[in-house]
């Protein structure tokens, strides 16, 4: 009977954790990370999961930074369902799922935030022009407006990156950039996350 009762609770803690935000932004991040390893050479580096200090917020989290010999891409992945509405200079997105709608930041503005926080970071290392943003929404998701060059879908993001071919990055710089890089990530774990949550509650109190 308490084996059994075990065995339920489990089972519902699994699936409050299978349905939970976090857990679908930790799926759609380990997709790119798979899409990079399969289609990619290895002359691309991947970053994941990247938490910075930032002079503004405390924090920013940047789900994975890769970097090459042709340009660093700062990629935001969003893993949704159902169709997407949004323009490049909107503030706010849709996601419309059957008849419920739900508004979220447009992920070019966050996106933007984060290419400041690295050119901040890499200032003396790397010149801005090379920070490129990329958007991936999981194929779960349709497009029912007209999206800008870098926002895409599933494995899509890697044939962006391929269209960036002239090496502007030489490949001893490539490595100072990553060493630069991993001293400035803050270590992983619960308590950067915390720290990080902390921040983000304080920021949207002061806005409030």
């Amino acid at each position: 009977m308490l084996f059994n009762f075990i065995i339920i609770v489990a089972v519902i803690g699994l699936i409050a954790w299978i349905s939970s935000p976090k857990f679908k932004g930790k799926l759609g991040e380990f997709t790119v990370k798979v899409h990079a390893k399969k289609y990619l050479s290895e002359e691309y580096i991947m970053l994941n999961d990247c938490t910075l200090p930032d002079e503004q917020t405390g924090t920013t989290q940047i789900d994975h930074i890769l970097l090459s010999p042709y340009g660093i891409f700062i990629i935001e992945t969003k893993n949704y369902q159902g169709w997407i509405f949004g323009g490049e200079r909107q503030k706010h997105w849709t996601q419309k799922i059957y008849k419920k709608s739900f508004r979220f930041q447009n992920p070019l503005y966050q996106n933007y935030k984060h290419i400041k926080v690295l050119e901040s970071v890499l200032k003396d290392v790397v010149e801005p022009e090379y920070l490129h943003s990329i958007i991936v929404f999981t194929p779960q998701s349709t497009f029912k407006t007209p999206m800008p060059a870098n926002v895409l879908q599933g494995k899509a993001w890697t044939d962006y990156v391929k269209q960036f071919q002239q090496t502007v990055i030489p490949a001893m710089k490539l490595k100072r950039i990553k060493y630069h890089l991993e001293k400035e990530i803050l270590e992983k774990g619960w308590k950067t996350d915390r720290l990080h949550i902390e921040n983000l509650k304080q920021k949207q109190e002061e806005q409030n």
